[in-house]
């Protein structure tokens, strides 16, 4: 059966159908892989990260500083179609294919020699050290000579199962070593003055030889062909000795302005008219990458730093694209010290064209509830309407920059109790795009080998290594999770279930209603000995759609080991926000189908308020509804 005729019509309660059989003029339909009515035409956004190097490695056993051959390495054809049948099942919409551009290693393939030390992190190497804007990594194919046929059949088999492949697009710097194979006509550096910091038309930034020696002195010892000539690295270390923190292994591009002077130095950057020799060359370059991959069946991008590139750049590439077909611009950006504009990076991205932008700030405000004595009531700034991340920013609790969950370093050490409480959290609060990182739904707790990742608490980007739980799953490629242990086979059933829930018309589009404020004097919600108020470790809040009259109630207990029997009152406003009228309420379990629905009178839930059992580091979705 294919992925296309899963999809059938189904009824849905009375009390939401309109006279022509829409949910209010919309055109929803019913999908069994998503658990649910969808609007058709305002998909939220599923985006999984797939680590193609991790996702399919089968060895079970590595070693630290292990090579390819003794710790393995996922390919192309290990995204097989068993594993994205699955995916797709899980609700996901849009398949991020990490670490997948051709890179700098120390790993040696016919025609692609090895890498100096100096220059790559770890064996495997940083897939952010690009060596070819137009090749994909030789590790991740069957037979290296074919690597850009098998990357292409992937992205077929990504779209025959409904989904939109991405891939990572890395604008601000490449590998000190970047020489294209494929695209040599597009080379940096050629014509470059390297007497001068900066030049207009320089591919890269120079260092002054009056500061130092003339040799680049890296962390892993002196890079020959940059004697005399060295360059920024791509954090913007403008010195001849990087330190091991720093990207040292990349070097930054010009896009036509001096980094040094911020959002002033973009203004005089050429703009949408702009004619292509009245562009410097490095927009050129990038614009022919993209057109590359677009070309080939990529769907999307997920934009390494953005914030570090001038917004004129962005405005006309990301038009430009978009004249090519169908395109999704995910954008990784932070308002820290290295951004490249005045005010708000996340607003400025947003409104050059980006589809959605990382949402790290409630992200760290989630994880500070763990680990910096942060309350749960502190949330719900994040999740209004008038914030523009509400719609458009990127809700995560993992990726391949943050700590495993499950990691005993992080997240109060108690990540992997609390997962199912933490992930309703957020991405059932806005209407944002959500991002799931490989290994999350399995709990993984960074337990593969390493090497120059050290023990951090992530799955090393750097090093050949493993998801050893994630492999259960996988189990030889079959896919079917036959190996994992019973509670994490019961935890990746959640997150396929709390994922499908995310096209639910409440979610997927409807408003945010807080609730903890109404139970800050609530004994019975979360408040733990000691405290005068509630709300430390319980996040309650409402969802509500207009257009298709469906409301959530969400009850989101973060404590580890403390069920609770938790007291909801509602308000008046509560009710009227989500136009609950009726006399009496059901609440049907969304998440636990076979759990009995909780029946309320409407001066129930404003008086003494409703029961419910949520157990220790789990979550209550219940569907609100005339009883």
């Amino acid at each position: 059966m294919t992925p296309q005729s899963k999809r059938e019509e189904r009824r849905i309660p009375k009390s939401s159908v309109s006279k022509r059989g829409r949910l209010s003029g919309q055109a929803y339909r019913f999908d069994k892989a998503r658990m649910g009515w969808y609007n058709a035409q305002r998909m939220k956004a599923v985006i999984y990260q797939l680590f193609v190097r991790h996702f399919s490695n089968t060895k079970v056993h590595g070693a630290t500083w292990g090579s390819k051959e003794e710790n393995g390495c996922g390919s192309f054809a290990g995204v097989n179609d068993a594993a994205l049948r699955e995916l797709a099942d899980m609700g996901i919409t849009h398949l991020w294919l990490t670490g997948t551009l051709r890179h700098a290693t120390r790993t040696e393939y016919p025609d692609l020699p090895a890498h100096p030390a100096s220059v790559v992190k770890g064996i495997a190497g940083s897939p952010y050290a690009v060596v070819d804007y137009f090749d994909v990594d030789p590790d991740l194919a069957e037979n290296p000579a074919e690597r850009l046929t098998e990357f292409r059949e992937l992205l077929a088999r990504v779209r025959k199962w409904g989904m939109t492949p991405m891939i990572d697009f890395v604008p601000n710097h490449v590998s000190r070593c970047y020489a294209s194979t494929v695209a040599p006509q597009w080379e940096f550096g050629r014509l470059d003055r390297t007497d001068v910091f900066f030049d207009r038309d320089n591919s890269f930034f120079y260092l002054d030889r009056g500061t130092g020696d003339g040799r680049m002195e890296l962390p892993d010892g002196e890079f020959l062909p940059e004697r005399g000539r060295g360059r920024v690295t791509g954090n913007n270390a403008a010195t001849w000795n990087p330190s091991n923190t720093d990207w040292y292994e990349t070097v930054k591009l010009n896009y036509g302005c001096d980094y040094r002077h911020g959002a002033a130095a973009a203004e005089a950057l050429p703009g949408l008219t702009a004619r292509p020799e009245e562009l410097p060359r490095t927009w050129l370059l990038m614009d022919e990458a993209l057109a590359w991959w677009q070309s080939m069946g990529v769907g999307g991008f997920r934009c390494d730093m953005a914030h570090m590139i001038p917004l004129p750049f962005w405005r006309r590439t990301i038009a430009r694209a978009r004249l090519r077909g169908d395109v999704f611009f995910m954008a990784e950006a932070y308002n820290d010290g290295m951004k490249l504009m005045n005010g708000d990076a996340l607003s400025e991205l947003l409104a050059v064209g980006f589809d959605a932008v990382y949402d790290a700030e409630a992200y760290h405000a989630l994880r500070g509830v763990y680990e910096s004595g942060g309350w749960a009531n502190d949330l719900d700034r994040f999740h209004r309407p008038e914030n523009p991340l509400f719609f458009r920013g990127v809700r995560y609790v993992e990726n391949h920059d943050e700590p495993r969950m499950a990691s005993p370093l992080f997240w109060g050490g108690v990540g992997e109790k609390t997962a199912r409480a933490a992930m309703a959290a957020q991405f059932l609060t806005t209407c944002g795009p959500v991002l799931f990182y490989n290994g999350q739904e399995v709990a993984e707790r960074a337990d593969g080998p390493g090497g120059f990742s050290g023990a951090d608490g992530r799955t090393s980007i750097f090093d050949y290594t493993s998801l050893p739980r994630l492999q259960r799953w996988y189990n030889q490629g079959r896919c079917d999770g036959a190996a994992l242990p019973g509670e994490l086979r019961d935890l990746r059933d959640f997150c396929s279930r709390l994922l499908r829930l995310l096209q639910f018309p409440a979610v997927a589009q409807g408003g945010f209603y807080g609730l903890n404020w109404a139970n800050q004097q609530t004994p019975q919600f979360g408040r733990e000995p000691g405290e005068s108020s509630s709300g430390h470790r319980m996040y309650a809040f409402l969802r509500h759609d207009p257009a298709s009259r469906t409301a959530l109630l969400v009850v989101c207990n973060f404590s580890a080991d403390a069920d609770a029997e938790a007291c909801v009152h509602f308000s008046e406003d509560a009710c009227a926000w989500a136009r609950r009228t009726a006399a009496s309420f059901r609440f049907t379990d969304l998440l636990d189908p076979s759990a009995p629905p909780a029946l309320a009178s409407r001066d129930t839930l404003l008086s003494s308020g409703l029961t419910l059992r949520v157990p220790a580091g789990s979550v209550r979705v219940l569907s609100w509804d005339a009883a």
